[in-house]
């Protein structure tokens, strides 16, 4: 489980496809601090385990699944990661709740800055949409941001510039693309929904397609 808020930014050193998926190794400082092998860290919103820990960064696995719906087919060596470790239970919840399962990948529309924030409108799978909210949490690339505005394809967030400055959010151009994870509570709702019938679920636009996506 994590929170949404980065530690830091990491640098992949390399990405290889080897059985089964990829493996991705990450060069960073502040997350290594007492990471074992074999924990949980969130890399760009996805949440891997660690198989290799070494002083100056990691390695972990990306399964096939994993990769399928992320935008690590697309990940090269030198690129920037937000990363997270998994939240202690003694730590303050700054954030939201995210699991660290990317549900889909979404792509930068427009950015605008002003002096107070960025402003960034992201498109969303259709299946997804039902799940953002105005005001509701949303993870994009695993940083808990709040949505300014929803429309039929794509949402907008308003990013401030310590947030833009701590993470790869403040270097997204339009084209990007990004690792969405909804709002773990939209998911719980949507399962509720699903269990009181079909009917109750599409009437609040959740579709059995999208729900099946996400696993119910």
């Amino acid at each position: 489980m994590f929170t949404g808020l980065i530690e830091e930014v990491g640098v992949v050193s390399s990405i290889r496809r080897v059985a089964g998926g990829l493996s991705i190794t990450v060069a960073a400082g502040v997350v290594m601090g007492g990471m074992r092998v074999g924990d949980s860290v969130s890399v760009n919103g996805a949440c891997l385990t660690a198989t290799d820990v070494r002083g100056d960064g990691f390695t972990a696995d990306v399964v096939a699944e994993t990769e399928q719906r992320t935008t690590f087919p697309r990940m090269r060596a030198t690129q920037r990661v937000n990363l997270e470790r998994a939240v202690r239970a003694d730590t303050r919840l700054g954030g939201h709740l995210v699991a660290g399962h990317i549900d889909g990948v979404g792509q930068v529309l427009s950015t605008a800055r002003s002096a107070s924030s960025i402003l960034l409108d992201v498109s969303a799978p259709p299946d997804l949409m039902p799940f953002i909210v105005d005001k509701g949490s949303i993870a994009v690339d695993g940083v808990s941001l709040t949505v300014a505005k929803t429309a039929d394809t794509w949402f907008r967030v308003s990013v401030i510039p310590h947030t833009a400055g701590v993470t790869t959010i403040g270097g997204l151009s339009p084209g990007a693309e990004v690792n969405l994870e909804v709002d773990m509570i939209a998911k719980y709702v949507a399962r509720l929904l699903h269990g009181r019938g079909s009917g109750a679920a599409e009437s609040s636009g959740l579709t059995e397609d999208a729900l099946r996506k996400l696993g119910f």
